[in-house]
């Protein structure tokens, strides 16, 4: 047997590959996986340009420091938690919409939008899901026709 990271792939092998990047799963793995660390750079540079906590100048300057890095981190690890969850559930929908319809065109975002949107807003009630669901279907929308008007 040879060995596989020496020797370029078999037909069946790339194959196998193609099937696991292809699923749904994956995909969303993926995304989400991305959205995470896309998030984290977000909120640690938001965080910087906005910070919100009074500074306490009783405390010693590296307490102070102590104090800001920890805001900075907390906001950075909410922000990529979000990312990371609208990503996964837009990349997930998009794909099963996609897998099911047979066709990759702009219907396929907007129906994602929509249900990313719906489900993100889902605490505040139907007429909050309502405004997510048209808020995300619009951009999705937006950036699909924008990514691809020159197809």
């Amino acid at each position: 047997m040879s060995n596989p990271f020496t020797r370029p792939p078999t037909q069946n092998e790339r194959d196998a590959a193609s099937k696991v990047m292809d699923s749904c799963a994956v995909k969303t793995a993926f995304s989400g996986a991305a959205g995470y660390g896309i998030g984290a750079v977000f909120g640690l540079v938001l965080s910087g340009i906005e910070f919100s906590s009074p500074v306490d100048t009783s405390t010693s300057t590296k307490q102070q420091i102590k104090t800001v890095f920890k805001d900075m981190g907390n906001k950075s690890l909410s922000s990529a938690k979000n990312f990371a969850i609208m990503a996964a559930i837009y990349s997930g929908s998009e794909c099963m919409i996609e897998s099911y319809r047979a066709r990759n065109d702009i219907y396929n975002s907007v129906a994602a939008g929509c249900i990313t949107g719906g489900t993100l807003a889902v605490r505040t009630g139907p007429r909050g899901m309502a405004a997510g669901c048209a808020g995300f279907a619009a951009f999705s929308a937006a950036i699909d026709w924008y990514m691809h008007k020159d197809d």
